[in-house]
């Protein structure tokens, strides 16, 4: 009875924090059709620029070059500066950015607005997690994390194929600047409306008091006085370690179908471009729903029922990434068909992990540490980015086969569950953590 009482009582809650969670979604899914615009645009490109396989792999991890070299930075920045101002020059620049790649004359021009674009995207996912921490209670993060982190996989569900359209009627610089105009028009949405709760003019009374005395309840709520953690401090935690160690390999596989899915179905499965565009949608539909079903509600709901949240969000992270491994499977898949599928179980897989995997830098650090964690995460997955397309790129160069590009990146996801199982352990956030010290 009591827990019904609960339920209705939130139910008739303001759901100004809902507004936000799809405002950061809406920012995911642009920054992912910046990010797919290229895997599209591959033969185009090579047309263009004359270059190799190789240098494409170069050129697709180029964004993440900057991207992941800006993220331990980005991380004491947002602690310091705050979501909102961080958010603003991000999405300004990432604007430039796209526009630039449209209008670039070189090779080089093209790699230089990659490298821009990783600069200005770099806060994203480090302030959302923030973000969600600020606007969610632990029992609501699993979900709201859940839609920006869908927006990924999303964004190549309709990014592809759009784009694709776009590049075969007017070419792919003008598939590049549609993107930059989608851009610009989130950088004035977003200055707009985003505002911290503590800021927000429109958040009710009802719904602050709702937020605060959840996270206290939790033991979630960091006060203005808690110590903060030196960036090196954190590296050196167990925990940390192990979350961007697990997450590094989720990214890994994520990159390299982000990247080389469309070129795969082409070379490998002798499809033709407008379809192997087309396909491509078919596993990121599935990774959505899996992402929103599974790694969101599901979780979220168990919590709220009285299931242990511990053993919810390790079960659905370890066994999500699991899942992953059937990558191996389209390594050795003749049809199409057979492809996806199992292309489907296994970013499907990981990606039920994933909103699980951005809620815990909220779960294991204090208030002020949040975007210093999430930068150290996605430093990690970062690594990952830049070295899957270029890994790839040179595998399949030599070895003329997909196989042994996806092999790699199974062994990648068995040292991620290891990382998870030996050294993140319980997802609750350590006495230690408790006890910062002053740092960058």
């Amino acid at each position: 009875m009591a827990a019904t009482q609960q339920l209705e009582g939130r139910m008739r809650l303001p759901m100004s924090r809902w507004r936000i969670a799809w405002l950061l979604g809406i920012g995911v899914l642009i920054n992912y059709f910046d990010r797919v615009n290229l895997s599209v645009a591959h033969d185009a490109l090579f047309a263009t620029f004359g270059m190799s396989d190789v240098v494409f792999g170069y050129l697709s991890g180029a964004y993440n070059m900057t991207y992941c070299f800006c993220q331990m930075p980005i991380g004491v920045v947002l602690d310091k500066f705050g979501i909102k101002r961080v958010g603003r020059v991000g999405a300004f620049l990432w604007s430039i950015a796209t526009f630039a790649a449209s209008v670039t004359p070189t090779l080089n021009g093209l790699f230089g607005a990659r490298f821009l674009l990783g600069v200005g995207e770099a806060p994203t996912f480090p302030a959302n997690a923030k973000a969600i921490g600020y606007w969610f209670p632990p029992r609501e993060r699993s979900l709201s994390t859940s839609v920006f982190d869908s927006a990924a996989k999303f964004a190549s569900v309709i990014g592809v194929p759009l784009m694709g359209v776009v590049l075969l009627k007017f070419g792919w610089r003008w598939s590049f600047a549609m993107t930059g105009l989608i851009s610009f028009a989130y950088f004035i949405v977003f200055w707009r409306v985003y505002r911290d709760p503590d800021d927000d003019p429109e958040l009710s009374d009802a719904e602050r008091s709702y937020i605060e005395q959840s996270a206290e309840a939790a033991g979630d709520r960091s006060g203005a006085d808690e110590p903060r953690s030196s960036l090196w401090r954190l590296l050196s935690q167990r925990k940390v370690l192990g979350l961007a160690i697990g997450f590094g390999s989720y990214n890994y596989v994520f990159y390299l179908l982000l990247t080389w899915l469309p070129t795969y179905l082409s070379f490998a499965l002798h499809i033709d471009l407008l379809h192997s565009f087309l396909y491509t949608s078919v596993p990121w539909i599935f990774a959505t729903f899996t992402d929103l079903a599974i790694g969101g509600w599901l979780v979220d709901f168990l919590i709220q029922h009285g299931a242990d949240a511990n053993l919810v969000r390790k079960i659905v992270l370890i066994g999500g990434t699991a899942f992953g491994l059937g990558i191996v499977g389209a390594a050795h898949a003749h049809t199409a068909t057979r492809a996806l599928i199992w292309i489907s179980i296994s970013i499907g897989g990981l990606s039920a992990a994933a909103p699980v995997g951005w809620s815990i830098p909220s779960l294991i650090a204090g208030r002020h540490d949040v975007g210093k964690v999430g930068g150290i995460v996605n430093f990690s997955n970062q690594i990952s980015g830049i070295a899957a397309p270029i890994v790839t790129g040179y595998v399949v160069t030599a070895a003329h086969s997909y196989a042994w590009a996806f092999g790699v990146s199974a062994i990648y996801l068995v040292l991620g569950i290891a990382a998870y199982i030996f050294l993140l352990g319980r997802i609750e956030r350590p006495p230690e953590f408790r006890l910062g010290t002053s740092g960058v």
